[in-house]
């Protein structure tokens, strides 16, 4: 996982870095010399992990946003301008609510939209124009596997994923030309604190022995963000498996396609 300071630096932000797998992003990339952004919307834990942090030998800024909040990326863009940020990581994005669409509120939905749609388009926009600028960069959204078909119980979540992986999909096709690196990497089952605490409010068995490491996911999406679009847990790059469909089959389609629209033929 060598040379990601080189590719991507100096500077990475990571949305949704408080704990779990945006914990495991910062320690990786601290470990390889990037400087870091951390954003999340809990200051203690920031604090917490930039002390952590502190003896790595990279600098650290932490900022307290609340990522569904109308104002995310202006305050993201705000923190991030004195910096050339180089990669993106958004790992927030899980479903807290537990319930079925009906049972919960409709602020409730609307604010899980807001935090995995709208957001992550506002963010992908925003630093993909610098990185264009710059001639290079990456971008990396965390999604999960219910991004291939509808779940009872977690619609607008999936639905969000479902959104993301289209996203984050067209983004590697247009951007791929001008040097950066695309990926949604779709998550399984991992063992995070958030994960652990809806499992119990729900009153399931908490089995983290069958669960994917936090560490071993984010090692993963930044071994596989220069290959993108999608990175599979668990899965190899030309095994469709539960995903119906390989990430390298999916690659194959969208390099098909992009080469045969209009868009492409107007680069």
């Amino acid at each position: 996982m060598s040379g990601l300071a080189e590719r991507y630096g100096p500077w990475a932000l990571i949305a949704g870095a408080s704990e779990g797998t945006g914990a495991e992003f910062a320690r990786q990339l601290a470990e390889e010399g990037l400087n870091l952004i951390l954003v999340a919307r809990r200051e203690g834990p920031l604090d917490a992990l930039a002390a952590e942090l502190a003896g790595s030998g990279v600098k650290v800024v932490t900022a307290t946003v609340d990522l569904a909040g109308k104002d995310a990326v202006a305050r993201l863009a705000e923190v991030a301008a004195p910096f050339e940020v180089g990669l993106l990581v958004f790992n927030a994005g899980a479903d807290p609510n537990g319930v079925g669409f009906l049972d919960g509120d409709l602020a409730a939905w609307t604010e899980l939209a807001t935090r995995n749609c709208l957001t992550v388009m506002a963010a992908c926009h925003h630093f993909g124009r610098l990185m264009r600028a710059r001639g290079r960069g990456g971008l990396l959204v965390c999604g999960s596997g219910v991004c291939y078909g509808g779940i009872p119980g977690i619609g607008v979540y999936g639905a969000t994923k479902a959104f993301d992986l289209n996203l984050m999909e067209s983004l590697w096709a247009e951007l791929k030309p001008n040097g950066i690196d695309v990926l949604y990497l779709v998550m399984g089952r991992t063992d995070t604190p958030a994960h652990r605490k809806l499992t119990l409010e729900q009153g399931r068995d908490w089995e983290p022995e069958t669960m994917a490491s936090a560490a071993d996911v984010a090692r993963l999406g930044l071994e596989r963000l220069p290959h993108g679009p999608i990175q599979n847990w668990g899965l190899a790059d030309d095994e469709a498996g539960w995903a119906t469909i390989s990430a390298a089959d999916r690659r194959r389609r969208i390099e098909a396609i992009a080469g045969a629209s209009s868009y492409a033929k107007k680069g």
